[in-house]
Order: C-alpha cells, then sequence, then structure tokens
C-alpha cells in the first residue's frame, strides 16, 4: 500500500484563512495516479464510480470469455464420435485433427501474449475472439479431412491469446495477493463451459446433427467481443476517465523480455517442465475423453451426459485451489506456498489416473477421471499466479511462454494416443505415459521458486 496522500482544499481569494488540513484518502497501488489527479477536497467514490465494482464487472467479462472459450474448445470433443464415423477419420488422423488446433496454440502463445503487454488486452482479445469464433462456426461446415485440419490449426491460433491476455487483464486490474485467487475463478468458468458443452451438444447433434453446435458456438463468441470492446478498459485509470488511451506500448511496459535471465532460471525452466508433464494429460480431456468413453467404455451418445462429471468437479477445484494457494502463499510465503499444492495435487491426479486405466465400470471410470482431472486443475490456479508472480509487468509474455510448453504437450499427448491406440488397440494403453509424467510434473513443482521476479 502506497503512503496516505492528501487533498488541499482551495479557498475564496477575499479570505486570508489558514488552510484545512487535507483529507486523507487510502489508495490502492494500482490507482495512484487517481489520487494525485484529485484537487477538491472530497472523496473519490463520490464523483467516480467504485473501483472494486469496476473490478467486478472485469470478473465477470473474464468469466463469460473462458466459459466460451472451453464451450468452443471441447465442442469437438463431444462431437468427435460422430464427425469420425460421418467423415471416416481413423485413431491417427484424429489425433492430428486435436492436433492442429494444440499446435496452432502453441506457436502464437508468445507472440499474442507480447502483444497484449504491448497494445493492452482490450483491442487484442476482440480481435482474436472475433477470429475464433469465425473458425469455430466454419468448423461445422467441413466435409473432408484436410480442410478439418486448416480450419482447426487457424481456430488453435485465435484461441492461443487467451491465456496469456487475460492474465495482461488480471496483472493490470487486480493487486499480487488476489491474483491466484482470480486465475483461479476464470479457470474455474473454463471448466464450467467444459461442463455445459456435453448438456447443450448431445441434445443439438442429437436433433439437428453435429455441424449445427459449431454455428451456435460461435455467434456466441461474437457477441462477447462487441460486449467486451464497449465496456472494457486497459487499466483503472483509463476506465474512471483519468487516463487517455494510447495507440502505443503502455508507459509501464517499457523493456523488452528478459530472455536471458529466463533462460537461467532454474524456476522458468521447472514452469516449462511442470507446463508441458500437467498439459500431456490435461489436454485428455479436450480431445480424446469422449471418443475414449464411447470406444473404450461403451457409452452411449445419450450416457455422454455423465460426462460433464469432470468439468463439474474441475471448477470447483480451479476455484478451491486458487484461494487455498493464495492462503498458503500468506502463511509461507511465495516460494513453499505455491510449491505444496502444486506437488501434492499431481502426485493424487498419478494415482486417480491408475485407478481409472484398472476399472471396466463406466460410473467408476467417470469418477476416478473426474478425481483426476479435479487434481490437476486444484494446481493449475497456482502454475498461472507462478507466472503472474514472477513475471510483473511482463506477465503475459511469461503467461504466454509457459502456455507454449503447455502446448507442446499437449500436442504430444493428442498425436500420441491415437497412434498408441492404433499399435496397441487399446484405449487404456495411453494411460501409462500420462501417470508418470504426472509423477515427473510432481518433482518440478519443488524446483519452482515464485519468489524470483524476472528483471
Amino acid at each position: 500500500m502506497l503512503p496516505h496522500q492528501y487533498l488541499r482544499l482551495r479557498h475564496a481569494p477575499q479570505f486570508d484563512a489558514p488552510k484545512v488540513p487535507a483529507l486523507r484518502v487510502t489508495t490502492s497501488p494500482s490507482l495512484s495516479s487517481l489520487d494525485a489527479s484529485c484537487e477538491l477536497g472530497v472523496s473519490q467514490s463520490a464523483i467516480l464510480p467504485s473501483v472494486s465494482s469496476d473490478r467486478r464487472g472485469v470478473v465477470g467479462l473474464l468469466v463469460l470469455l473462458f466459459a466460451i472459450t472451453y464451450l468452443d474448445r471441447i465442442c469437438i470433443s463431444v462431437a468427435g464420435p460422430r464427425m469420425q464415423e460421418d467423415l471416416r477419420i481413423d485413431p491417427i488422423g484424429w489425433g492430428w485433427v486435436t492436433g492442429m488446433f494444440t499446435l496452432a496454440y502453441c506457436l502464437f502463445e508468445i507472440p499474442t501474449g507480447m502483444l497484449g503487454d504491448r497494445l493492452g488486452p482490450r483491442r487484442v482479445l476482440t480481435r482474436i475472439v472475433v477470429w475464433w469464433s469465425a473458425f469455430t462456426a466454419l468448423t461445422g461446415a467441413m466435409t473432408s479431412f484436410y480442410p478439418l485440419l486448416f480450419v482447426r490449426f487457424l481456430f488453435g491460433a485465435g484461441e492461443a491469446g487467451a491465456f496469456p491476455n487475460s492474465a495482461v487483464v488480471v496483472s493490470r486490474w487486480f493487486p499480487p495477493r488476489q491474483r491466484a485467487t482470480i486465475s483461479g475463478v476464470t479457470l474455474m468458468a473454463s471448466q464450467v463451459g467444459g461442463a455445459i458443452a456435453p448438456l447443450l451438444v448431445v441434445p443439438i447433434q442429437m436433433r439437428y446433427g453435429w455441424r449445427m453446435s459449431f454455428y451456435v458456438f460461435g455467434v456466441a463468441g461474437l457477441v462477447w467481443a462487441a460486449v467486451w470492446y464497449a465496456w472494457f478498459r486497459d487499466s483503472p485509470e483509463e476506465k474512471r476517465g483519468l487516463v487517455s488511451p494510447s495507440p502505443h506500448a503502455p508507459a509501464s511496459v517499457g523493456h523488452g523480455f528478459p530472455w536471458r535471465v529466463a533462460s537461467r532460471s532454474r524456476t522458468v525452466w521447472a514452469l516449462l517442465g511442470l507446463a508441458f508433464c500437467y498439459v500431456y494429460v490435461y489436454n485428455f480431456f479436450q480431445t480424446w475423453f469422449h471418443t475414449f468413453l464411447v470406444r473404450g467404455r461403451g457409452f452411449t451418445e445419450a450416457n455422454l451426459m455423465l460426462s460433464a462429471l469432470p468439468y463439474v468437479v474441475a471448477a470447483c477445484a480451479n476455484l478451491a485451489g486458487g484461494a487455498a494457494s493464495d492462503v498458503l502463499v500468506r502463511r509461507l510465503g511465495l516460494k513453499r506456498g505455491r510449491r505444496v499444492i502444486g506437488a501434492a495435487a499431481l502426485t493424487a491426479a498419478a494415482a486417480f489416473t491408475v485407478a481409472s486405466m484398472l476399472t471396466q465400470h463406466q460410473l467408476l471410470t467417470v469418477v476416478f477421471l473426474a478425481l483426476t482431472y479435479g487434481a490437476i486443475t486444484f494446481q493449475q490456479s497456482g502454475v498461472f499466479g507462478v507466472c503472474l508472480d514472477i513475471g510483473g509487468p511482463r506477465a503475459g509474455a511469461v503467461v504466454g511462454l509457459m502456455n507454449t510448453s503447455a502446448q507442446i504437450g499437449g500436442l504430444t499427448g493428442s498425436v500420441l494416443y491415437g497412434y498408441i491406440v492404433d499399435r496397441t488397440g487399446s484405449y487404456d494403453a495411453p494411460f501409462i505415459p500420462m501417470t508418470a509424467l504426472l509423477l515427473v510434473g510432481a518433482v518440478l513443482w519443488a524446483n519452482l521458486d515464485a519468489s524470483q521476479e524476472l528483471h
């Protein structure tokens, strides 16, 4: 918290009265410029909207963004069995369909994160949401394999900017002690989108076919982009009309990303390895999960409603994990506070993955996989918290760097799953490398030090 600043009252020139002591106003670190700009002896809240109210609006829009993001993303997983049959795509081919999205996501993470740092998340998020919404709708128009690969690549290029630019929003609008909690809220929203996806996609595709669900979800993104651009501003000061929007890079970001320092940081390398390991498994729930249930456990299309359970559990885990991570940071410090939850959660996820592989019971399979996904997402908020902790004003670039490594893991998992199934004939065999990588990720958590900001 900055030192208290004092406001002076103006007095009429005909009086030689002593100056009235200033009113003391407590400010948040992100709003220090607001105090300096006010000269009237009244509370700022009497003349300007509440900053906390604006922050609630920001959180609300980010929640909607992440819900739409995962609706669009998981739509293809739910529609996967029908699409594979209709377009005659084998397991290896389907691995590449899901992998093309991940490949583009990986390639465009860092550029879109840095673009958000420079231009601001208002303009960047508007553009990329319009972009990926268009290619969501176009997915429903595909009639053959190779055009589908191309469209999914372009869809992934758009969605790549969602996480790093939302991190820019959080780093500019919220203080450090709240960032993992806010990340947990937004990540929770993404899982809510995942939970809603089968509840919407299954009835739509049973009545109108799998293509219609892509058309509907594409429109939802366009509506969000229009509201975001109209209401949001890149900083609290700009939202309250005290700073004019700049067409150039924000003044707070005056230097490029410290690549040399990052390349020598043990924490950065551990973060990249950890992201690769957990997203290798995490991506299964975005790509192969519904195909696994149908072809590996004999689910009917109507029974796919049960597939909402892992996303419901994950939504609760994201929210609880972010809050728990921030609580431990306050009690144990950044270094130990972030580590404890991460290592324990990924160890538990590995155990639940083994359990889901060993049972053939349909309901137990979904329950164990829900616990796997829940454990992974419980530590996920802490991963984004670490990015914000060490990234500072370059949080967008750090999240982009981390998510690039993560999506390499996701790409590897998506493609390798198809090859393992094709080679072994088993939809359970891919769970073996998934378990091993979760345990490696737990070890890597012990090498993270969130207290070391990059300079």
